[in-house]
């Protein structure tokens, strides 16, 4: 083993492999024995792509079924989610380009279902009614101005207007149709709620037309509870998931407890419409996610007497998760290996894969396995993240060096952070970087009461579980303090400039299309998180003050470190002048700023060409800032007010 100074290892792990190699896996669909997904590709500049595998076929070959320039995607909420569904060899999604709804029939053509609005009507979450020959989805109408409407329509398969079945409220998601076809169920919640704040189970009565009669809420009538995925069973009944009781739970309608108290969260954050953490397999189980130690665990939940059955399987994340028969299908991630679409028979406990994210060009000894710690943060608080080592069988560093540490800030912030493959972190600590993956006050995962931790503290309670995480691996010799970095993306490069301004625990930092000024935001956010700040910082605008005071932008007399700011210059979420205002502060004080922007991407990169530049881009900066020399060529970036010979000091 050859020594080398950390951050400079030699790697076959290459940027563009790491960042375009693996396709995103999303959304999946079950129609009898075919199996539908989409396949995001990066190499394709993101476009998005409906793939179907027909099981009792003899070839078993996936086949593509939206060929380019086709892109499925819906943009509800900007944040999207579910956009297929599919029924005895009819399929309907949305397509990107013009927000259309669009039956594919079985000869392979396209025919449009909704009207062309230019792209002002929006839908999500289309579920068939066959007896009605129609569909049922979620809407959201632009076309008025001003904040736009939100509503559950139908429209009829061969094609027309939109007809409403429910308004009134902020936000429609989860329709759901019982297998007699009579009854639907769905969610909605209102301003200044989120999804995991407070959301309400409706049920309705389905009229012979399809009108929607005898409305009634089923769950979340009080306020104060997040409702989750309703589903029907095979027998009628519906289930749900609900964090009455501090967990997100299985419920069932006019049930008392939970059909299992459990304090583990068996859902997430319903930031993309359609997500699925549970399915019925039967009358008398379903196929549930929930997580422990860590990891991503799936198991059978018998409905009679509450008894949980963990299977066994080779991942550490569970998500789409659906059922026919004794065949589960899902996608799983693990800590070692791409993601997959896999099933399994319940009965023989078989799994196989239909199909995989990519391949993996890094063998095992190179791969960093993230451990769970926990640690203690400010004011009493325990928070939580998963450290990934420098991991090269090759090299090893001189001496005593400690490495570099990377501080990762989710995005959300009501997220989480995940130990599944991320090529983008074996990067990393391929080349003798740590990173250190935080979940922190505010994380899913942890039931109610820390997810409720970051209200009226985003800011604060974020930064400062950050800044514990890097000063509890310093404290353990994992990493340098003279070389510690914290890197985040959205909500979490707002965590990642707070951290920089008013602490100065990191010595450079790197923010992906993050906030710099709340006030800003709360101007030109869109209507999903129009209200979200309410909880996490204060009512708008009588908390203008506090929005200040938390504001990067107006502290930069505080900055003292290098940044490098991405920005894709068509976010609608944070728009680029949020980077831009940033960017100029640090020119004003003479600081290392560098600022890359990226025509035609929002929030979140898509290309895998920009995704491999911010990678090379972001592991340059740090070269260059802390004097490390790569053992590969680098693009050069700009970097502005670097003096070159105090690069590395």
């Amino acid at each position: 083993m050859q020594e080398r100074p950390y951050g400079s290892w030699p790697s076959p792990l290459s940027a563009a492999s790491a960042t375009g190699a693996q396709n995103r896996l999303g959304q999946i669909v079950l129609d009898g024995e075919r199996v539908f997904w989409l396949e995001g590709r990066p190499a394709e500049g993101g476009r998005v792509t409906l793939m179907a595998l027909d099981r009792s076929s003899a070839d078993r070959q996936a086949i593509e079924l939206t060929p380019a320039p086709f892109n499925v995607r819906t943009r509800l909420h900007e944040y999207g989610g579910s956009c297929v569904a599919a029924r005895d060899g009819l399929v309907v999604l949305v397509s990107d380009r013009d927000q259309r709804l669009y039956r594919r029939d079985g000869d392979g053509s396209f025919h449009p279902i909704s009207p062309d609005t230019g792209g002002a009507l929006r839908f999500a979450e289309p579920l068939i009614d066959w007896q009605r020959q129609r569909v049922v989805a979620v809407a959201e109408d632009h076309r008025t101005g001003g904040e736009p409407a939100n509503l559950l329509v139908a429209l009829p398969l061969a094609g027309g207007d939109p007809v409403t079945l429910a308004e009134g409220h902020d936000f429609f998601a989860s329709p759901r149709l019982s297998p007699d076809g009579n009854r639907l169920a769905w969610l909605v919640w209102d301003h200044p709620d989120m999804p995991w704040d407070a959301t309400r189970l409706m049920t309705a009565r389905l009229a012979p037309d399809g009108a929607v009669t005898d409305a009634s809420c089923v769950a979340g009538a009080g306020g104060g509870e997040a409702v989750l995925q309703p589903e029907f069973m095979a027998d009628g009944r519906l289930l749900y998931l609900s964090d009455r009781t501090g967990y997100w739970n299985l419920w069932q309608e006019g049930g008392e407890a939970p059909l299992l108290e459990r304090d583990s969260d068996f859902g997430g954050p319903l930031w993309q419409v359609g997500n699925r953490w549970w399915t019925p397999i039967d009358a008398k189980r379903c196929l549930v996610t929930w997580g422990e130690d860590g990891l991503g665990r799936l198991g059978i939940l018998q409905l009679e007497g509450g008894r949980l059955e963990p299977l066994d399987l080779p991942f550490a994340e569970y998500t789409e998760i659906h059922a026919a028969g004794d065949r589960a299908v899902f996608r799983g991630s693990a800590v070692d290996r791409p993601a997959e679409i896999a099933t399994l028979d319940l009965a023989s406990r078989r799994l196989e894969t239909v199909c995989a994210a990519g391949p993996l060009e890094l063998d095992p000894p190179w791969i960093s396995t993230p451990r769970a710690i926990s640690f203690p943060s400010r004011n009493g608080r325990t928070a939580h993240a998963f450290h990934y080592p420098p991991t090269n069988p090759d090299f090893r560093a001189p001496g005593a060096e400690k490495p570099p540490l990377i501080v990762r800030s989710h995005g959300g912030p009501t997220g989480a952070a995940s130990s599944a493959l991320r090529l983008g972190y074996q990067f990393w600590t391929s080349r003798g970087f740590a990173i250190v993956d935080v979940d922190y006050a505010g994380s899913t995962g942890y039931g109610r009461a820390y997810r409720d931790r970051l209200n009226g503290l985003w800011g604060i309670a974020d930064v400062e579980d950050c800044v514990a995480a890097a000063e509890h691996l310093v404290a353990a010799g994992e990493a340098d303090p003279d070389r510690l970095v914290i890197s985040g993306g959205s909500a979490g490069g707002f965590t990642t400039l707070a951290a920089l301004t008013f602490h100065d625990t990191f010595k450079a930092g790197a923010s992906h299309y993050g906030i710099g000024d709340l006030e800003a935001l709360m101007r030109t956010t869109h209507k999903f998180e129009a209200r979200y700040l309410d909880r996490l910082i204060g009512p708008w605008p009588e908390g203008a003050g506090l929005y200040r005071e938390r504001s990067p932008i107006h502290h930069t007399d505080r900055l003292s470190c290098p940044l490098i700011l991405f920005q894709g210059l068509e976010d609608k979420v944070v728009p680029p002048d949020q980077a831009w205002a940033m960017r100029d502060a640090l020119r004003a004080k003479k600081l290392p700023v560098a600022c890359l922007e990226f025509a035609g991407e929002g929030h979140g990169f898509r290309s895998s060409e920009v995704q491999r530049t911010v990678l090379l881009a972001e592991y340059a900066f740090y070269c260059r800032i802390f004097g490390i020399v790569p053992a590969e060529p680098l693009p050069p970036i700009e970097i502005e007010n670097l003096d070159h010979r105090e690069e590395g000091r």
